[in-house]
């Protein structure tokens, strides 16, 4: 039996040297913003985002650039069309060519051609508005990529005050393992002595043994939290991050919560959205106009590979009109119709949602400066009572049971008055994010 004891106390040993080896990072506020800022996939991905759009709208260039294409071909042949007219372009016709028989049965002949085309866009008024809806695509994405860093950078704050809050919850039950071992201390001495029962001593046991299970799970809060920042800046987990700068409760700053602006970030990406939708449809109908482009072409004709004794060239303008395209043109733009007036719903919707919850957040503030108050008195009557109980305890004037109570009681209303101190910072943090422009 004292084998298996030594044999499983020997694991549980190792692991707590293991755990108290892991390294521990003091880690600020502001170098969390900054490797976020740096590292942050989202970020990242949000960036590509924007970069698609961009490549989007440049690729609408095509509307006024124009399109130049240089080949060089190469065939052998004796067809008499062919080789007739592969002579024409060498400009190396003679009077023996027009022979009937020649004509009709020409010997084989090379022909090569290099060859410049240009094609210019005169007038494409689907096109422009084509490329008008990409601008508007892309400024939505630039939109949106800025308010993806201001709630990163919301998330930060979350995230740097839970770990705050974890290590306060650590210090808090730390001192509450102490004074209980303490009471153990002097229930022990009070029961050799005859002044306690054997239940008051197991009572003041029972509660080391909470408060240590307490404090497990709250160092495994430490823990997580230290994962989630530096899952937020990219880099190694495992490590224990240690705020350089403790849980404070933040002031409230002047300027105005009454209403949601709306040059608001993601406000305006909803906005711009909803534009290009607009110009999509107003391209659709731009559709059914003619379109206008100049076209043209220099050519370099010889019976040898890359030369040219021969040239010529062409050009010209042509005005085309797709009249009628089935029902499918028609289809087209009311379906493009129907996504405009469903993304500027969308819009409408989502600045009314934003307002909902801008009242939402402005209550959760208020709520939490009244708990502010109330735990904070809570938490002063608590620590004069446990001061109180704990003095008539070492007289023997005291019921164990009372003390315990007293001491379980400061304990939590500590750790809720801090918890509280959390959510005051984070209503205010949300409430900022919700009215930033």
């Amino acid at each position: 039996m004292i084998a298996n004891k030594t044999r499983l106390f020997i694991p549980l040993f190792l692991f707590g040297l293991l755990l108290q080896a892991q390294e521990v990072k003091s880690i600020s506020k502001e170098e969390v913003l900054s490797g976020v800022k740096e590292n942050n996939r989202t970020l990242k991905i949000s960036e590509q985002e924007f970069f698609e759009a961009r490549a989007d709208y440049r690729q609408t260039n095509a509307v006024f650039l124009p399109n130049i294409k240089l080949s060089h071909t190469g065939f052998t042949t004796n067809n008499p069309l062919m080789a007739f007219g592969s002579k024409l372009n060498q400009e190396v016709i003679s009077q023996s060519d027009f022979n009937p028989d020649l004509l009709n049965n020409p010997d084989r002949i090379e022909n090569f051609a290099t060859k410049i085309e240009v094609q210019q866009p005169l007038i494409n008024m689907d096109g422009i508005y084509q490329r008008k809806a990409a601008k508007s695509k892309m400024e939505a994405n630039e939109f949106q990529n800025l308010r993806t860093r201001e709630y990163m950078l919301l998330e930060v704050e979350k995230a740097y005050m839970q770990l705050q809050l974890a290590h306060r919850a650590v210090a808090v039950l730390q001192k509450a393992k102490e004074a209980a071992l303490a009471n153990k201390k002097l229930a022990d001495n009070s029961f050799k002595q005859g002044y306690l029962q054997k239940s008051d001593v197991l009572a003041v046991e029972v509660r080391v043994t909470e408060v240590d299970n307490q404090l497990q799970y709250a160092r495994s809060n430490v823990k997580n939290a230290s994962d989630y920042l530096a899952f937020l800046m990219n880099e190694p987990q495992g490590v224990i991050l240690q705020p350089s700068d403790s849980l404070q409760l933040e002031s409230l700053p002047a300027g105005s919560f009454l209403k949601v602006p709306g040059e608001r970030a993601d406000i305006k990406a909803m906005e711009m959205a909803a534009e290009a939708r607009k110009k999509i449809h107003q391209a659709d109908n731009m559709a059914f106009l003619p379109r206008l482009n100049a076209f043209g072409s220099y050519e370099l004709y010889d019976d040898e590979l890359f030369t040219g004794n021969a040239n010529g060239y062409m050009a010209g303008i042509t005005l085309s009109w797709d009249i009628l395209q089935g029902t499918k043109r028609f289809g087209k733009a009311d379906k493009s119709k129907a996504e405009f007036e469903r993304a500027q719903l969308e819009y409408e919707q989502y600045v009314s949602k934003s307002q909902l919850e801008l009242n939402k957040a402005k209550r959760a503030l208020t709520d939490a400066e009244n708990k502010l108050q109330l735990t904070g008195l809570a938490l002063e009557q608590s620590e004069e009572s446990l001061r109180i109980r704990t003095n008539r305890f070492e007289q023997g004037l005291e019921k164990t049971t009372d003390l315990l109570m007293a001491e379980t009681q400061a304990s939590e209303k500590k750790l809720e008055y801090f918890q509280t101190v959390y959510e005051y910072n984070y209503a205010l943090a949300y409430l900022e994010f919700l009215i930033t422009e």
